[in-house]
């Protein structure tokens, strides 16, 4: 996601918080699995499966019984519409390749089914424009754009964070919901959403309550039936949303995470994971940093990887990923 396009002009510098010192030593898979490391985005040396990086499959379990492997990758989206997959446990971005959905909209937000079907959410990027928002379905084999006719969002949800959900614990069925992107002059979000698997209509929910009512955020869901926000606060925080009401269940507020210009969220293997770049006009070498935030037992590492090599505006994980870590 990025700053609300109806005040980026005014206030994108509000993003700009902080810069890691050096870059975190994580792994890129580009579209010929050559991997290579990659410090503050610049290519290293290549790496074989010996130097421990080779993807390891992932178990399923409870609500991801009957998932494909794929089904249970995280999936990132970057600010130039590029689809990688990400192994959080191994630090490991796969570079799939660029969306091909036809449009001239701007990529914004992402969701992924249990299909692994990309769930892309596309805005105009001039504040002032009549483009609107559109909701676009995507291959994560290839990133080829789905013939089906694009999801045209109201007005209020047009910019928007999503996350589907299962509907409980015990249960395979899930839900897409969707959270509004408010300009904060003009009163800030409307809220959570549903969007109606049917009619692909947007349902509203309710506002968010507490002192999170009007903030904008970005969701992920889970496979035993929860909802979580990023809220780009001061500090940020990560709250537990009630998928009835909008209602804030619990939140945990993240000090010494940036508060960020563009920002993505997702939730793996019992921890969640927060993408966060500042202001690309104030700091345009500075790319994403990916925070770790386990709620067992409370670590927070804002170093977990740090200037990735790409602004990451989406990130996406469907509820057949594992809710423990895995073995």
């Amino acid at each position: 996601m990025r700053v609300a396009t109806g005040v980026c002009l005014g206030l994108c510098s509000l993003g700009a918080w902080g810069c890691a010192a050096e870059a975190t030593r994580f792994t890129l898979v580009p579209r010929d699995d050559a991997a290579v490391t990659s410090d503050a985005g610049a290519a290293g040396d290549a790496v074989d499966a010996s130097d421990g990086f080779a993807p390891v499959p992932i178990r399923d379990s409870g609500a991801a019984l009957g998932c494909s492997e794929a089904a249970q990758l995280v999936y990132v989206l970057s600010q130039s519409n590029e689809l990688y997959s990400f192994r959080p446990n191994l630090r490991q971005f796969t570079r799939i390749g660029v969306l091909r959905c036809p449009t001239s909209l701007t990529p914004n937000s992402m969701a992924i089914d249990r299909d692994a079907v990309a769930w892309v959410n596309y805005v105009d990027a001039n504040p002032f424009g009549a483009g609107g928002g559109r909701i676009y379905r995507v291959n994560t084999t290839d990133a080829s754009c789905s013939a089906a006719a694009p999801v045209d969002l109201p007005r209020a949800f047009a910019q928007l964070g999503m996350g589907f959900s299962t509907t409980s614990a015990d249960t395979t069925e899930e839900s897409l919901f969707l959270s509004a992107t408010g300009d904060p002059l003009l009163g800030g979000s409307a809220g959570l959403a549903r969007l109606d698997p049917v009619t692909l209509t947007v349902a509203p929910v309710g506002a968010f309550t507490g002192a999170l009512r009007g903030q904008n955020a970005e969701l992920t869901g889970t496979g035993d039936g929860r909802l979580y926000g990023f809220f780009t606060t001061t500090p940020v925080q990560v709250a537990q949303i009630d998928k009835r009401t909008g209602r804030i269940v619990e939140t945990r507020p993240l000090a010494g995470v940036e508060r960020p210009s563009a920002w993505a969220f997702s939730f793996w293997g019992g921890a969640f994971y927060l993408y966060t770049a500042p202001d690309a006009l104030t700091q345009p070498a500075r790319t994403s940093n990916v925070t770790y935030y386990n709620p067992a037992d409370g670590t927070v590492d804002p170093a977990y990887l740090t200037n990735v090599g790409f602004r990451i505006v989406g990130a996406g994980v469907s509820t057949c990923a594992p809710v423990a870590p895995p073995p």
